[in-house]
């Protein structure tokens, strides 16, 4: 027997064993679209679908929604409208940014990031070496935690960037922006922040934390993939990433996708809205799954700094057992998470960001990570931890 569920006005079938079955616990790899969000989005597909540029009423119009939608962006993380840069991606924001504090001071041919960094980040500075930039790659402690005086020692005169996360997207441990952001500011060196993983889920102030360039993408705050931001301080430098026509006041060439940014503005203003919530509501779930694992399933360990997290987020090793296979057994049951960035799902090797934390290597192949959202609930938690007892003893013979 098939299903038919609606989605906007396109009916999707699905086989009945797949409706509502799933338990989703990877909302770090990405976040379903709120259906605020989509119905903000879907006149902008079929009704009102002119081009911003146009000289015409019909396709110009739409510009008032673009600027609407900065505004949003901007209130979610304290800027000014005109600092927010819409982007396809949170790879094209960090790209960018780094980009545009290089090619600023050109004399300079330094960076410093960390070797826990997304994947976005870690190949543009392996490209860069290429090309002739020294990197430093600041190690972290086994609780993943950076330490601010390694930071201080490996800054020269020759530093043009610093690219640190706020939020650990495998993790979610939560580096010290505010310590990184006065120590680059005092060294008059360029703070650049991938604040992706914590945007929607920690307080973002950039009047208060004075980061040069804070890069976002909309699919970890439930708006679409496809779409991201850029922060880019007043009189910080930009030089465009991308070269085109005059759009986004001449600082990314290409037309303006209308429906995504419009999507990503009403995401940005759902989660201003509810981040007093959210750690209320999700915290004590991710407690919980926490909790019942480590005192059910023997062997078994938390990977990050306890207390310095964020709410949603935790990474397991599950010593004895490999992470691909318990991953297989666990999608069997309709349960959804991953072992790592899912940026690198396909890739064979083990977690990076674990291997650097505890560097015997074993519990990098035997982590597991779940990242709870603002609609999971208890009876997900008590059948995931139930699934996870039953295969993990089964995989351990």
């Amino acid at each position: 027997m098939k299903y038919l569920r609606c989605i906007g006005c396109i009916y999707f079938s699905f086989p009945a064993k797949f409706v509502g079955l799933m338990i989703y616990f990877d909302h770090n790899a990405t976040t379903p679209v709120l259906p605020e969000v989509f119905e903000a989005m879907r006149p902008y597909f079929c009704d009102e679908w002119g081009n911003p540029s146009s000289a015409y009423r019909f396709g110009s119009k739409l510009k008032t929604l673009i600027g609407a939608a900065r505004e949003q962006v901007a209130d979610m993380v304290g800027a000014l409208p005109e600092e927010i840069l819409f982007t396809s991606c949170a790879t094209e924001s960090n790209n960018a940014a780094i980009q545009a504090a290089l090619k600023s001071c050109p004399a300079k041919r330094h960076i410093v990031t960390s070797v826990v960094e997304h994947s976005s980040v870690l190949n543009y500075c392996l490209a860069l070496e290429k090309e002739g930039y020294r990197v430093t790659y600041l190690r972290v402690n086994r609780d993943g935690l950076l330490k601010t005086a390694d930071l201080e020692n490996a800054l020269t005169d020759q530093t043009a960037v610093v690219s640190l996360m706020w939020a650990n997207n495998e993790t979610g441990v939560l580096f010290p922006v505010q310590e990184i952001a006065e120590l680059c500011r005092k060294r008059k060196i360029f703070f650049h922040c991938d604040a992706v993983q914590a945007a929607g889920k920690k307080e973002i102030n950039v009047r208060q934390t004075q980061v040069d360039y804070l890069s976002l993408s909309g699919h970890k705050f439930y708006a679409p993939k496809g779409v991201g931001a850029l922060y880019v301080r007043r009189n910080s430098p930009f030089i465009p990433f991308l070269h085109g026509g005059h759009q986004e006041n001449g600082l990314r060439g290409g037309t303006e996708n209308v429906p995504l940014i419009v999507g990503l503005g009403k995401a940005a203003e759902l989660a201003t809205r509810y981040l007093h919530n959210y750690d209320a509501k999700v915290r004590p779930l991710r407690d919980m799954l926490e909790t019942s694992i480590l005192t059910k399933i023997s062997n078994a360990e938390i990977n990050g700094h306890l207390g310095l997290r964020l709410a949603n987020t935790t990474n397991i090793t599950f010593h004895g057992v490999e992470s691909d296979a318990l991953l297989a057994l666990l999608d069997q049951a309709g349960i959804c998470a991953s072992k790592g960035s899912a940026c690198l799902g396909n890739s064979d090797e083990p977690s990076y960001v674990i291997k650097a934390m505890k560097s015997d290597g074993v519990a990098s192949r035997h982590s597991l990570r779940f990242s709870l959202g603002i609609h999971s609930r208890e009876d997900e938690v008590q059948i995931c931890v139930d699934t996870l007892i039953r295969n993990v003893i089964a995989l351990r013979g």
